[in-house]
């Protein structure tokens, strides 16, 4: 038994673009601040920087340098030799260097994250225009498929369809009573469901009319399999169908 629970077909989707995230300018500068910093590192005479050259390299204030020593001591990366220089005490430099392999992925890495935050945008654009066109009142008489429609479509060919208009939030269950057969059962609150027929070839339409058809639909008060209660009247606004289908042992 499958269940499922319809829901409207137009998401709510803001208005409004909003804002595309991006790293805050400061988290940025220091990042590559202290990617900089630690090339210095690589390059100083065992592991011992002196800030004061530090400073001058890296061109900006002693106060950032020293944000960039107070997270990699938070680390466990580097410590304080003296007042003017900073000891490496973290794995081997030599091993943190980026070969050209890493370096590839890295650029990979980079180029997947900037066509990911391209597609999210197209998505984002389109739920938009996909809002505003199911909204337009003059766009929602025309939303329906017809069944030259779905005659043309070549993956329908010598199947059983059936075509169901439904109100939002209509409940259904696929039951399957045997080998030969599947059960829909539906539920509505919100106003009456509609069940069509579709026939795809002319030898259906023939069949059809000589056999009544190949599945049958009826309002149903109990679930499938249930003892049948005494017939009873539904308010407008409900609705309750039993469509069966035969599958010939398909």
């Amino acid at each position: 038994k499958v269940s499922f629970n319809l829901e409207d077909s137009a998401q709510q989707v803001s208005m409004k673009k909003g804002p595309k995230m991006k790293i805050p300018r400061c988290y940025a500068s220091l990042s590559r601040l202290t990617r900089r910093f630690m090339a210095l590192l690589r390059s100083s005479p065992g592991g011992v920087l002196d800030l004061n050259k530090a400073t001058e390299a890296l061109g900006v204030r002693k106060r950032r340098v020293y944000d960039v020593i107070s997270v990699l001591s938070g680390i466990k990366l580097v410590e304080r030799k003296s007042k003017n220089q900073i000891q490496w005490i973290g794995p081997d430099l030599s091993c943190l260097e980026i070969g050209p392999e890493q370096r590839k992925l890295q650029e990979e890495l980079f180029d997947l994250s900037e066509k990911e935050a391209a597609l999210d945008e197209l998505i984002k654009d389109c739920s938009q225009q996909m809002f505003e066109l199911i909204e337009d009142r003059e766009n929602k008489d025309l939303a329906y498929v017809s069944y030259q429609d779905i005659h043309s479509l070549e993956a329908f060919r010598e199947q059983t369809m059936f075509a169901i208009n439904a109100p939002a939030e209509t409940s259904f269950d696929i039951l399957y009573p045997n080998d030969e057969s599947v059960a829909v059962y539906m539920k509505s609150t919100q106003g009456p469901i509609n069940v069509y027929l579709c026939l795809t070839t002319q030898q259906d339409v023939s069949s059809d009319e000589t056999s009544g058809g190949v599945g049958t639909f009826s309002s149903e008060s109990t679930q499938p399999g249930h003892p049948h209660p005494e017939k009873e009247e539904y308010p407008p606004e409900q609705s309750e169908e039993l469509l069966e289908v035969k599958t010939n042992g398909m």
